[in-house]
């Protein structure tokens, strides 16, 4: 990648791990995002049935949201992790990515997690493989089929789902099977966390040791479960995030890397919202995902 840097100064090398890895740099509406996220979530937590700040571990952070899906029966769930680089956002600016869902039959789960840097990077992947298994294990009294649980990750959330992937399933509880997903996606995610060490914007709050950053990057770990992922980049987002969407391809390989999808004309914020858009191909894939039909546990 050296070649895109166009000053191999310390300051040129950092400008360059700022502007490919710092969205707000590039994209000068981004607070309209999160104004628009904002309206949409309030008004879905109005309309939708839902059961709001569920507690799935011990730490005031450890809470998700979740929205029911229409119908009678064990409805296919969608967990959905949120991004904000660790540090930002709350499960509350989401509630929006459940409308679409909800009214296929699928129930959604916009989950919570402690941030940066009042909590380390490793224990929020903690947490999150914590709200996985409170899931499952809590399936059938939440009203969801445990054999059809899809994971979906935005930015950081990406690359916490990458993470569960790579996780021994019934190390963490016994009462888990090797293969929790029944399939996922992870939207512009980060699966190799080295550059990150550089960027000026985030590295202090991050404040990884070498030994964390091989330890946390999926690119240097194995897949676990068994659960097939799809890899999707917005077509206009950064040299940076296609290649970190191509490394974990090349790193898992086929077929637990499922194949890598280019979003046409979205960026790093508005390729999150072609998953509520109900006719787009992204959403239209993960509805797939949800009730084709399930595997073993």
């Amino acid at each position: 990648m050296n070649e895109v840097i166009a000053d191999g100064s310390a300051s040129g090398v950092a400008e360059f791990y700022d502007r490919e890895y710092n969205p707000r740099l590039r994209i000068p509406d981004f607070n309209e995002y999160f104004r628009r996220w904002a309206i949409e979530s309030r008004a879905a937590r109005e309309d939708l049935a839902c059961r709001l700040d569920l507690a799935y571990g011990p730490t005031a952070a450890e809470r998700l949201d979740l929205f029911s899906g229409h119908g009678s029966g064990a409805h296919p769930l969608i967990m959905f992790l949120h991004g904000g680089y660790w540090r930002a956002l709350d499960k509350s600016d989401f509630s929006w990515i459940a409308r679409p869902y909800v009214a296929r039959g699928i129930s959604v789960a916009v989950v919570n997690y402690g941030l940066m840097p009042a909590v380390p990077l490793g224990s929020i992947v903690a947490q999150i493989r914590r709200a996985c298994a409170w899931l499952f294990v809590n399936a059938e009294l939440l009203g969801l089929d445990p054999r059809r649980i899809v994971g979906v990750g935005h930015s950081a959330g990406a690359h916490l789902l990458a993470m569960m992937l790579t996780s021994d399933w019934p190390s963490v509880d016994p009462r888990l099977p090797r293969r929790l997903f029944h399939a996922a996606l992870g939207v512009s995610g980060l699966f190799d966390l080295e550059p990150l060490t550089r960027a000026p914007f985030l590295k202090d709050a991050m404040a990884l040791a070498q030994g964390d950053v091989e330890a946390l990057s999926p690119v240097h770990l194995r897949p676990l479960d068994p659960a097939p992922i799809w890899i999707a980049v917005g077509a206009d987002e950064t040299r940076e995030f296609h290649r970190q969407a191509r490394a974990l391809e090349s790193a898992w390989g086929a077929p637990a890397v499922a194949g890598v999808i280019e979003v046409p004309g979205s960026h790093h914020f508005s390729v999150c919202e072609a998953l509520k858009r109900e006719d787009d191909p992204l959403a239209a894939m993960l509805v797939k995902a949800c009730i084709k039909p399930s595997v073993p546990v």
